[in-house]
């Protein structure tokens, strides 16, 4: 199985998990979660640490997923039956019991009251000369 197509099965963007390949950033909980959503009887310890087994071996039968063997030397993923399409609009988005849930934002709104002021009039223009010499100028009056 490729990176890409392992990626893709546990709902991940290739990227993502080539980066943890490549040593660049560490798995972070979200993606063991969902590694675990597939394959539930994963050893966590083996996944985050690389000890103890592969899988887990309990007492109490895990529910499998549909399309997954149950735990042996057999893969993990049959690509050989097409998956049928699921409509993007089936899937219900379940929100985790301790997520933030967004609040509306209060808009306020500002009143700007313009004020009509007097205009503004040019009363002297000076010009500054090199020689250190200046000229005041102002407008005639009417």
């Amino acid at each position: 199985m490729t990176q890409q197509v392992f990626a893709t099965s546990i709902g991940l963007a290739p990227a993502t998990l080539s980066n943890i390949y490549t040593g660049r950033t560490n798995p972070t909980l979200t993606i063991v979660e969902a590694i675990k959503k597939k394959i539930p009887n994963i050893n966590t310890d083996w996944l985050l640490f690389g000890t103890g087994d592969m899988y887990v071996s309990s007492a109490t039968p895990v529910e499998q997923p549909v399309g997954l063997p149950t735990p042996s030397r057999e893969p993990l993923l049959d690509f050989d039956t097409p998956a049928a399409p699921t409509p993007s609009a089936a899937i219900p988005v379940m929100q985790k019991p301790n997520s933030v849930k967004s609040t509306p934002q209060e808009i306020v709104k500002e009143e700007i009251k313009i004020i009509d002021k007097p205009s503004r009039k040019v009363v002297e223009i000076r010009v500054f000369y090199d020689d250190q010499t200046w000229e005041s100028f102002a407008p005639a009056k009417k």
